[in-house]
């Protein structure tokens, strides 16, 4: 109400909904008064109104003595509130220099409001703080038991005393539930339950567990049409649910005494169910109730069908990149390697992290670690064109800075194809990055190239872990740009580590402070330990517990190969000595004692050598390698390719490669900084001296 001018003695503003009001003046004397406030006080004009006395303030403070607030020329009064009230509103203030002059003041007195009318209000306002509450919260996760347990805990305990959330079974793991027609079809599972306090539900039905099937009936045939099941007496609930009487314990709280049921229904499938009950709170559930509830539920149903939705495509990311990626311990000859992948928290999922151990020709193994831009199933699959590629090319045998060339060229392609509208997954690898890592057990050295990817960390058998000083390239897809080789000796049983950005950069700070993070947990790892402990290890010390982005670490203890498991001889260009090379193959196969192998061996070194030295020219060399395999190599000046094919039966020449290809159980080429190697494998059986 605000400010008024007071017409004239015996007038007062006309009063509504049975209030009574009373003009007085500072004195305590009414003015006017309306005939409701007449009876009440037994007052009239021109008589002091002693009961209202107290409630006038004196000397203009403000309230008078006991009594409440008053409101300030144009501002409104204090707000009406249940039960016996009064408001007081200045109409007229008494001039400073007039002391003659009197104030008048309205007097409002306001009946006590009904247990009914308390009881409304109550309702409405819980009814009001839920639909804010669920409005600012519902949707904010994608995980389905997080939204469901975000969901009784905003109608517990204002609006409910107990609510619980069932989800269809395929729900929770992220699949669509099917289409059904009737209510006994259902299956659920608890998925969330909230009671307030001093409610006793010991028997319901715990989190976790299947809700046993309702069979089809009339009071819950609005349930399967997506609509809300109301019901004001709970024991109308126990005698025509059609559940067994053992059961009904788990399904409906003791004490309760009204209930309602709404299904999460949306696009025409009911991924379940939210019931709430009162208990403590008097007022039974209405029609009010049920429609508020009904609204709130069909948002949470849109959220809960995003986030099973999101489940699906997590749960595929991850079961594609876990197959994808190699299993977490590797043993070759050349070393033994373990690799760990952790996806992005927060619900950012699985992105596009990936490494792979690749075996080589000559006992050698490629070290690979890539990153690529995004999260999700595109990122996914985007890591898995590059990881293909990446296999594809290194069976080329190329040298890493050429295998990253070939390498950028493909993705530059994407880059064209994504002009024309390509793929997401296509776009995802543009500005990706790469590093490719080649040990050779034998020359005991790697050689790398690297993307830009961060370098890898080289922990010697007795020294501090450093990071290898590598020249870095730009990411895949910006060309032009070689890929600069870098070569460094490791020794027998050093660790080498190749990580993602996310190992080094995940907690948000400098690049540099991270490396250090890792340099030091490298250095404080017990080396004694499976490679799989060091690397969690590892992760437990340089990672938050939710790291920001998807991390790869791949960790690789090295072997050498034992000089009495390699010959290697030089030979010049005469032709005359191809008699001489397969007496050393066989005398070598002796002594190793694989005599068995003999007569492959030194027909296989016979016709390489015999090639080499016709068509390559000199010097020529020839090694046997013995581990699991026997490698037999033949290394010549020339970088011409050798091509396999079919001699006609006219030819006097052309079998001597196709005679090596169906001896050997593999074979091939690749070129070195002189020339060429042509090698080949042999399976040697029985027991290794």
């Amino acid at each position: 109400m605000r400010e008024t001018e007071h017409g004239g003695p015996g007038r007062a503003p006309a009063s509504a909904g049975g209030t009574a009001a009373v003009v007085l003046d500072d004195a305590g004397v009414v003015l006017a008064c309306s005939e409701a406030a007449a009876k009440l006080l037994d007052c009239s004009p021109g008589r002091v109104c002693a009961p209202l006395l107290a409630l006038i303030p004196f000397g203009e403070t403000g309230a008078a003595p006991g009594g409440r607030p008053v409101s300030p020329p144009g501002a409104d009064p204090p707000a009406r509130r249940a039960g016996p009230a009064f408001d007081l509103v200045r109409l007229t203030a008494r001039a400073p220099d007039d002391a003659a002059a009197r104030g008048q003041w309205l007097v409002l007195l306001t009946p006590a409001a009904s247990t009914a009318d308390t009881a409304e209000r109550d309702a409405e306002r819980r009814r009001t703080s839920l639909a804010r509450a669920a409005a600012a919260t519902i949707g904010a996760t994608l995980d389905v038991t997080v939204m469901a347990e975000t969901l009784v805990n905003l109608i517990v305990p204002d609006f409910a005393d107990l609510a619980t959330v069932d989800l269809a079974e395929p729900v929770l793991v992220g699949d669509e539930p099917p289409h059904l027609d009737s209510g006994g079809d259902v299956r659920l599972r608890r998925a969330a339950a909230a009671q307030s306090p001093g409610i006793s539900a010991e028997e319901l039905l715990p989190v976790g567990e299947a809700v046993p099937p309702v069979p089809d009936n009339e009071l819950m045939s609005p349930f399967m049409e997506g609509r809300a099941v109301l019901v004001p007496d709970v024991s109308v609930l126990r005698t025509d649910l059609g559940v067994a009487p053992a059961a009904l314990p788990l399904l409906i709280p003791g004490g309760s005494h009204s209930s309602v049921a709404v299904p999460l229904y949306a696009r025409g499938l009911v991924l379940g169910c939210v019931t709430v009950w009162r208990s403590q709170l008097p007022s039974a559930f209405a029609e009010e109730d049920a429609i508020l509830l009904q609204d709130v539920v069909s948002r949470a149903a849109i959220g809960v069908d995003n986030a099973r939705r999101y489940t699906k495509e997590h749960r595929s990311a991850v079961a594609l990149q876990r197959s994808l990626l190699p299993t977490s311990a590797v043993n070759t000859p050349a070393a033994d390697a373990a690799g760990i992948y952790q996806p992005a928290g927060g619900g950012v999922g699985v992105g596009g992290d990936w490494f792979d151990v690749i075996p080589l020709p000559s006992l050698r193994v490629a070290f690979v670690v890539g990153d690529v831009v995004g999260h999700g199933l595109d990122a996914t699959a985007g890591m898995a064109r590059l990881r293909t590629a990446v296999r594809t090319l290194a069976d080329l045998d190329l040298d890493p800075g050429e295998l990253l060339t070939h390498l950028d060229d493909l993705v530059l392609g994407f880059s064209d194809e994504h002009a024309g509208g390509a793929s997401p997954s296509e776009r995802a690898v543009l500005g990706a990055t790469c590093l490719y890592a080649v040990y050779d057990p034998v020359a005991k050295t790697c050689a790398a190239a690297t993307a830009g990817h961060p370098p890898p960390a080289l922990l010697p058998p007795d020294g501090e872990p450093v990071f290898v000083g590598m020249t870095p390239g730009p990411p895949l897809g910006v060309g032009g740009v070689p890929f600069e080789l870098t070569e460094f000796a490791v020794e027998p049983d050093s660790l080498l580590a190749f990580f993602t950005n996310g190992v080094v950069g995940s907690r948000g700070g400098d690049i540099e402070e991270g490396l250090e993070r890792l340099r030091t947990s490298l250095a404080g790892a017990d080396r004694s330990r499976p490679l799989e402990e060091i690397g969690q290890g590892v992760f437990d010390g340089v990672l938050p517990e939710e790291p920001a982005d998807d991390v790869a670490l791949l960790l690789a203890r090295t072997r050498a190969l034992p000089a009495d498991r390699v010959a290697e001889w030089q030979l010049e260009a005469d032709l005359s000595l191809v008699a001489r090379a397969r007496e050393l193959v066989v005398r070598q196969l002796s002594y190793w004692e694989l005599d068995e192998l003999g007569f492959v061996t030194e027909l296989v070194a016979s016709e390489l050598v015999t090639n080499a030295i016709r068509y390559a020219g000199g010097p020529v060399g020839l090694r046997l390698i013995r581990d699991r395999v026997l490698v037999c190599e033949v290394s010549d000046p020339s970088s011409t390719q050798p091509r396999l094919r079919r001699a006609r039966e006219t030819d006097e020449g052309g079998r001597g490669l196709f005679l090596v290809a169906q001896l050997a159980d593999r074979w091939g080429s690749r070129f070195t900084g002189t020339g060429k190697t042509i090698w080949t494998e042999q399976t040697i059986g029985g027991p290794q001296v």
